[in-house]
């Protein structure tokens, strides 16, 4: 047999694709009115406090509120949200009405998850902060951050895993890539890079520089933190409340610091 027709005998063996499951951060859109005029115009303002963030991200649209609304076009929800660069991904909470909508839309239907609960009292006159609701200058207040559980990770070099309740990351997390401690806190011992996301159900430490995504608490809970000896993160979450890096004060950004839920906002404070 020739080395080619050994090539191609090897080119025919392989598997056309790999179907593996995956974890990713999701926005959740919690609509009161879809119809309201304001809706697009508040939505752009969110937007413009951290559009970096929101670029390009998938979003879920949460049909909580609206199980006795008339019905509305989906498909032209849909497209206004990509108009402001929002990626649009699925419903969830929808009657069976909405959610045959949804799917001929070209929408995934996703189960309601465990997520942080929104905060009560909410204006109904502003429906983009329906998602959460309050401040325009808390975005921990305005979108959950929803997370899929993935499959195990396979082993990497310089990870190891201890028991259930703790991950040890020994390299540097390289952008790009996510890691996520499931079921316990996930201990970072060098620095993030910019674009990589760390998950975990506990407690986050990142024992250098933290850049990318931290998301602590992942599946609500609501008494994890995130300690990180420098704090660059683009976005910082606890139990689905989130602030991005415009929110975070100037005199906190490379020093010490830990994360925490204080009530309904995410707090920052620095570590001694």
């Amino acid at each position: 047999m020739t080395s080619a027709t050994q090539a191609k005998t090897i080119e025919r063996s392989s598997p056309p694709f790999q179907l593996r499951g995956g974890a990713y951060t999701l926005l959740v859109l919690r609509l009161n009115d879809p119809k309201d005029p304001a809706l697009f115009q508040a939505l752009a303002d969110k937007i413009a406090q951290a559009p970096n963030f929101f670029r390009h991200a998938p979003v879920v649209i949460d049909l909580q509120n609206l199980a006795d609304a008339p019905p509305f076009n989906m498909a032209e929800l849909g497209r206004r949200l990509r108009q402001h660069q929002l990626v649009p991904i699925g419903v969830q909470n929808g009657t069976e009405e909405q959610n045959r909508a949804a799917v001929n839309a070209g929408w995934s239907l996703f189960p309601e998850g465990r997520q942080a609960p929104m905060r009560e009292g909410a204006p109904s006159a502003r429906p983009v902060e329906a998602p959460a609701s309050a401040g325009a200058a808390k975005p921990a207040d305005a979108v959950e951050a929803a997370e899929e559980k993935p499959a195990p990770a396979d082993p990497e070099a310089g990870e190891a895993m201890h028991g259930v309740t703790a991950r040890l990351i020994t390299q540097p997390v390289r952008s790009g890539r996510q890691v996520y401690a499931h079921g316990g806190d996930l201990v970072v011992m060098a620095s993030i890079g910019a674009g990589a996301e760390l998950l975990a159900d506990g407690h986050i430490h990142v024992y250098g520089a933290l850049r990318g995504r931290a998301v602590a608490g992942v599946s609500g809970d609501r008494e994890a933190r995130i300690f990180c000896r420098s704090l660059e993160a683009e976005l910082v979450s606890i139990a689905g409340y989130w602030r991005v890096r415009d929110d975070i004060p100037d005199a906190l950004i490379g020093k010490p610091a830990q994360v925490f839920l204080d009530g309904e906002r995410i707090a920052i404070e620095p570590l001694a």
